[in-house]
């Protein structure tokens, strides 16, 4: 196959998943309750005002480690900004070898042990890895179906991250919050 035709059907790639994208967004994301790898609970709900990128994943997936360093550069460079992933392994996964795994790579961000079930919560799409958007408000914003390159995070998560009306109507939430609690 010469290169014209692969980079025509990359490129044909790229529009399908972004229309499988665009048709799965803006719908209010699944309120789960999970338990990470250290025993730790937490809703997804607890990240409203944040952007949220829920990553699906597994340990025996080449291209899922291929892309977690990625994901833990973007936790570490934009975190101030607003952004949260959480990591939600695919079966068949132990909490234990979870928990070898994400040590050794030094994982900075929340990693659940999953289920079919909690996947088909979020989206329907078979492939791995996939990371589900959200944003500030809790709505799903897209799927991305394999490895998030930088210019889809360019176009799909920095928008979210960056934008101003959103992030300062959710931390005036959180500013009335924390005065009402006082």
């Amino acid at each position: 196959m010469n290169r014209s035709v692969k980079k025509a059907i990359q490129v044909g790639l790229l529009l399908l998943c972004s229309v499988s994208a665009r048709a799965q967004s803006n719908r209010p994301a699944p309120s789960v309750g999970l338990k990470d790898t250290k025993g730790h609970r937490f809703s997804l709900n607890e990240y409203r005002g944040k952007v949220v990128l829920v990553n699906f994943w597994a340990t025996w997936c080449p291209p899922c480690r291929k892309e977690i360093p990625d994901l833990i550069r973007m936790q570490r460079d934009y975190r101030t900004k607003g952004l949260r992933i959480i990591g939600i392994t695919y079966p068949p996964q132990t909490a234990a070898e979870v928990r070898r795994f994400a040590k050794r790579l030094r994982m900075n961000y929340p990693v659940v042990v999953g289920t079919k079930a909690i996947k088909s919560r979020f989206t329907s799409s078979e492939t791995l890895p996939v990371t589900v958007v959200i944003d500030r408000e809790g709505r799903m914003r897209g799927v991305v179906e394999g490895i998030m390159y930088p210019d889809e995070f360019d176009q799909t998560v920095k928008p979210l991250l960056f934008d101003v009306t959103s992030r300062q109507k959710s931390e005036g939430t959180t500013q009335r919050s924390r005065r009402a609690g006082e």
